[in-house]
């Protein structure tokens, strides 16, 4: 989208509005909004990076994790690969 009043196409934000719809933040690139979607996406990917070592951690013992450590690590698996695509939907976006 490239026009005078809206220069860049709205930037895809790392959080979701009520009922999960997703936001949105129309910038020349800095501003508020956006140094704070920057540091929640680094945020969520350092905490992705950190739950797949413990995930790697915990299927690597010798006696396998209970049920409820499998289910606490799926959940949390399972969370963190949605930021992850928001993120990297976002990102794409932005490209060229």
């Amino acid at each position: 989208m490239t026009t005078e009043n809206h220069p860049r196409e709205p930037r895809l934000l790392p959080w979701a509005g009520q009922d999960g719809k997703p936001c949105y933040v129309i910038s020349e690139g800095r501003g508020p909004v956006t140094d704070l979607a920057d540091g929640l996406e680094e945020m969520q990917l350092s905490m992705a990076v950190q739950l797949l070592d413990h995930s790697r951690a915990a299927l690597s013992r010798e006696q396998p994790p209970e049920r409820a450590e499998l289910l606490f690590i799926t959940n949390r698996l399972t969370e963190s690969l949605s930021d992850a695509v928001r993120v990297a939907d976002s990102r794409g976006r932005r490209l060229p």
